[in-house]
């Protein structure tokens, strides 16, 4: 019976064997003599978001025989699903981002969207794109706004209340169209936007099939910051795979090392992303990493928290009971005496619905 730790380890594997010849041999080894939990690997591949990119891998490698056939059907199935989705997001970045041009305003697309235009993966399919993520400027903000709310977009939830202490708009959404869109000022959470920002990646952007995107090395920061920092990976010490894997890819186009030593200042804490990622891959030659007493002990604790996942769960609901209640009192002592959070803090209580959602845990 296959552990939590052992799938995870088995499925990131699978995630570079399109590139690891040595991987590749260890995972049809593995598959041709260890008893796979096929199911415990759809489980946690899909709980990951990168089920897709697992058959894809799999597919490509010539090993889809030597898997149950009504697995194979089900891959194929939800991959092309997948594909038939991500299409239908492209179809709709075009759309947002010929409107957004048309206004004077250049989107910066991010994330999957980015990775989809840019054809980052060798399948379409592999990524599991959720909203269409796009940063401006912040003198386009407010602008972008009104284009997109004057093009039938509305909120999701129409009582949300906007707030310039957010990284980004309430999500809006378009009849008709597949994909929530997030229109972003900020890319990192407050403390971080003076070291990486729209003035910052601007001058190296790249235009791709008439998007503009960030450079590779900026993608990279990006993806790692997201997880590390955004999502306080850094502090829960958990892995998420499809964060992982666009590292994965983005580390052939980009030196990790040396992008990560870009910002100085966080390094540390990238660094720790680095380290994680080159032991779950089973040490890809793509991924470089400064090593170090500090990445070291980060990782062994990391991998160590996979082995119990129940208890690793229970810390992490602490953590964000921790953190939720200390960016709340924060806000609440600066709306004592600065204008913009005590009209965030009275639009939240004065607003029925989010205090019903609230009262209802909902």
């Amino acid at each position: 019976m296959m552990t939590y730790k052992e799938t995870l380890l088995f499925i990131a594997k699978c995630l570079t064997i399109s590139f690891e010849k040595k991987n590749l041999k260890e995972v049809r080894q593995e598959i041709k003599y260890t008893k796979i939990d096929w199911n415990k690997v759809v489980q946690i591949s899909t709980k990951h978001y990168v089920f897709p990119a697992l058959y894809c891998h799999l597919k490509q490698a010539n090993l889809l025989s030597e898997l149950p056939e009504y697995l194979v059907k089900f891959m194929k199935d939800i991959t092309a699903e997948n594909r038939s989705r991500n299409q239908q997001i492209i179809s709709q970045a075009i759309k947002i981002n010929d409107l957004l041009l048309a206004n004077g305003i250049t989107p910066i697309f991010l994330k999957g969207t980015a990775f989809l235009v840019e054809e980052l993966y060798q399948d379409s399919a592999e990524r599991m794109v959720g909203d269409i993520d796009l940063l401006v400027s912040k003198k386009a903000y407010q602008k972008a706004i009104q284009v997109l709310k004057a093009d039938a977009y509305q909120l999701v939830h129409p009582n949300s209340i906007s707030s310039e202490l957010s990284k980004h708009y309430p999500r809006l959404v378009k009849k008709g169209q597949i994909s929530a869109v997030e229109i972003h000022q900020e890319m990192t959470l407050k403390k971080h936007t003076a070291i990486f920002n729209y003035d910052y990646i601007q001058p190296t952007l790249i235009h791709e099939k008439g998007f503009f995107v960030m450079s590779y090395p900026h993608q990279l920061l990006h993806t790692i910051i997201n997880k590390q920092l955004n999502d306080h990976g850094y502090r829960y010490k958990n892995i998420a795979l499809r964060n992982y894997y666009d590292l994965l890819l983005l580390s052939y186009k980009a030196v990790p090392l040396k992008s990560i030593s870009l910002l100085p200042s966080i390094k540390k804490q990238l660094n720790s992303f680095l380290s994680n990622a080159f032991y779950i891959f089973n040490k890809p030659n793509s991924i470089t990493f400064q090593k170090s007493k500090h990445a070291k002990k980060h990782t062994q604790s990391t991998i160590s928290s996979l082995e119990k996942p129940r208890l690793q769960n229970l810390k992490n609901r602490c953590i964000t009971i921790q953190l939720s209640t200390t960016a709340r009192m924060m806000i609440l002592c600066k709306a004592l005496y600065q204008k913009k959070y005590f009209i965030f803090v009275l639009g939240k209580i004065t607003d029925i619905n989010w205090c019903k959602r609230k009262l209802l845990g909902s």
